[in-house]
């Protein structure tokens, strides 16, 4: 099976404050983990996630509250 170029990454709006989720599309970079696993990265680079299953998960992000660690990922064509 082909791996997706390009996903729909959906971030929650932050806790408590009922903002909408946000929807960011991110891109194979062509390169990958020390595991093997694509990365792929918002246009700015900002956001860097690895994708198995339909769920994102963040690279080097910081852990605390309000971070979210896996995220829903959707392929587009």
């Amino acid at each position: 099976m082909d791996t997706p170029w390009c996903y729909a990454i959906t971030l929650p709006g932050p806790p408590g404050c009922h903002a909408p989720p946000q929807v960011i599309v991110v891109h194979a970079t062509g390169e990958t983990t020390r595991n093997g696993e694509t990365v792929y990265a918002d246009a700015a680079g900002t956001l860097r996630v690895t994708i198995t299953r339909g769920v994102a998960e963040p690279i080097d992000a910081p852990a605390g509250p309000g971070r979210h660690t896996c995220l829903h990922a959707h392929p587009l064509p």
